[in-house]
Order: structure tokens, then C-alpha cells, then sequence
């Protein structure tokens, strides 16, 4: 099985790299799909004074990180999207508050009329909401920079691998030529060769 060859986002842009990528979709595989392995992971990715064991974080929080994961990969997918940032706007004031998505890559950091950011930091699953809500933050400060326009989805459907496009024009399509794009090659060369 090919593994995935690109290296990792720039460290203001890791965290959402890494949420998203919790599901391997070409290697079928999901991180966040079996509690025990989404609490190591989760712990892995949560700063901690003190060492603990991995806390396993309740199925309403994970299915939210889940939730907030799959809304940042259709966003990227495609920030013309509306769905997508109502979706971001709604996980942003229920973990931060303030950032509202209002258009492609436009971010505006008005606090909401009301509510917003109540259950960061309130009793177990902390960790689970806390990298939801880092994410969302750094795709936010991404958005008002500029930088996410270099965060992509690889456009084979199969894959939705998210990475970091370091390619000078910032056209960089596949997650990897090797993978998804030999095979879209593949397929069109199928395609225009059938009578």
C-alpha cells in the first residue's frame, strides 16, 4: 500500500492538516472511528502538565470533532461553499465565539449576539473540543492571512487527502502524483483510447 509522500503543513497550519487527515479514505482507515485509538490520538495533540492516561472522550464530542473535521474538508474542498461555512460558522460559536465564515475566505471576527464558546474547557472531552476548536482557529487566522488558499483537498474522490501545496504557482491538484495522480492519468488515457 502507497503511503502518503508530502510533507506536513507549516506549523500555524498543522493542526487542521492533521485533523483532517485522521481519515485515510484511499487506505480506508479513521482515527477517529474506534474511541480507544481517538484517545491516544487526541492526547498526542493535547498539551498536558502532567502525564495522564488517555482520556476517552464522550460520543457526543467525538461525532462534533468528526462533524468539525468533515465541514473543514468541504470548506476547503470548495470555500465558495455555502453549507460549508454556515457548518464552520455554527462549530466556530459553539467552540470559539467570535469567527463567522462569510464568504470565500473571508473570515470576520464579530463576537455573535449571543452564546458562543460554552463548552470549551467544561468537564471531560476537553481534548476532543480543544483540537476542534485550534483547528478551526487556525483555519480562520489562515483565512484572514491568505494562507489557506495553499491548504487543498486532493481532487480524487476516493482520496480527500488534505495537503499543503508548496508548488510556486499554488496549483498542486493530487495528494501525489504516484497515487491519485497516476491514476487520474490512467483513467483518462483509458478513456480517450476506448473506440
Amino acid at each position: 500500500m502507497a503511503a502518503y509522500t508530502r510533507p506536513p503543513a507549516p506549523e500555524d497550519l498543522r493542526a487542521v492538516e492533521e485533523l483532517c487527515n485522521t481519515a485515510a479514505f484511499l487506505h480506508g482507515t479513521d482515527t477517529l472511528a474506534r474511541p480507544d485509538r481517538a484517545a491516544a490520538w487526541l492526547a498526542a495533540r493535547t498539551p498536558s502538565a502532567a502525564p495522564e492516561p488517555a482520556q476517552v472522550p464522550s460520543p457526543q464530542r467525538l461525532a462534533r470533532l468528526v462533524a468539525v473535521r468533515e465541514d473543514v474538508r468541504a470548506y476547503l474542498a470548495d470555500p465558495a461553499d455555502a453549507q460549508a461555512r454556515a457548518a464552520l460558522t455554527r462549530h466556530a460559536r459553539d467552540l470559539l465565539g467570535p469567527p463567522r465564515w462569510s464568504g470565500p475566505g473571508q473570515v470576520d471576527l464579530d463576537p455573535p449576539a449571543a452564546g458562543g464558546g460554552a463548552d470549551v474547557g467544561e468537564g471531560e472531552g476537553d481534548a476532543a473540543d480543544g483540537v476542534a476548536a485550534r483547528a478551526l482557529a487556525c483555519l480562520a487566522a489562515a483565512d484572514l492571512t491568505g494562507r489557506r488558499a495553499r491548504l487543498k483537498v486532493c481532487r480524487a474522490p476516493e482520496c480527500r487527502f488534505v495537503f499543503y501545496d508548496r508548488s510556486p504557482a499554488n496549483n498542486g491538484t493530487w495528494c501525489s502524483m504516484e497515487i491519485c495522480g497516476a491514476r487520474h492519468k490512467m483513467r483518462s488515457y483509458r478513456t480517450r483510447r476506448r473506440p
